[in-house]
């Protein structure tokens, strides 16, 4: 997968992507990340990249000029020749960033991300550039770039072979609509809290079943609304 990056802090993205499992997948040869100012494709001078809205307001806007000028740049230089890029906005306008999401754009060859801040990014981006806009949660923040290391999250632990174990994806919360069961290690018992004695029995039938019930357990009593889908 190759995921593009438009920002004016790039340097509040990059370490993140040098840590953990987005590092691990980029070693994989299963990430190829490129994060890109904005600043470097406005035509002004100055390098400004906003200005103030029609009609007034408080704060200033993303003027469309810079971000189109950015994405047309970046699929004039696809990694791979006829993929197509899927042009993502980050705004409360957008669809939630749900696990079923992630699932679908982790089958994306190439996503673009933009990042927008200040008082928003210039209606015309979303309508005649984005392919979809994403919120990852009824919130304001100060910009989109956390939200772009969130979905890039989400989404790079779902690609085949990037995490450790087959596994680990299929029992996560919200990978069947349930939470996840809860967890356990050593020592067996921790200032008089035991571990459930199934889970020391070796019988794997049982620990799966009181596995799911536990998921199913913990679903009604936290996230009640994930059991109406």
């Amino acid at each position: 997968m190759f995921i593009d990056i438009i920002t004016i802090f790039p340097q509040v993205i990059k370490p993140y992507f040098g840590e953990s499992i987005l590092k691990i997948a980029q070693h994989k040869g299963k990430l190829q990340v490129r994060v890109h100012d904005l600043r470097d494709y406005t035509p002004d001078k100055h390098k400004k990249i906003d200005d103030r809205p029609f009609g007034g307001g408080a704060g200033m806007v993303f003027t469309p000029e810079p971000i189109f000028r950015a994405v047309e740049a970046i699929k004039s230089k696809m990694p791979k020749p006829g993929v197509k890029a899927e042009v993502i906005l980050f705004g409360l306008h957008g669809e939630k960033l749900t696990q079923k999401l992630a699932k679908k754009l982790s089958l994306k060859k190439h996503i673009i991300l933009i990042c927008g801040h200040y008082e928003g990014v210039d209606e015309r981006v979303g309508n005649f550039l984005a392919d979809k806009e994403i919120s990852i949660g009824d919130y304001v923040l100060t910009g989109g770039e956390l939200a772009a290391m969130v979905l890039s999250d989400a989404v790079v632990r779902l690609l085949p072979g990037v995490l450790g174990h087959k596994d680990s994806n299929r029992f996560e919360s919200f990978s069947n609509n349930l939470l996840e069961y809860p967890q356990y290690t050593r020592p067996e018992n921790f200032k008089g809290m035991a571990v459930p004695k199934v889970l020391l029995s070796g019988n794997h039938e049982k620990i799966r079943e009181w596995r799911e019930r536990e998921a199913l357990r913990l679903t009604r009593k936290r996230r009640p609304d994930l059991l109406k889908d």
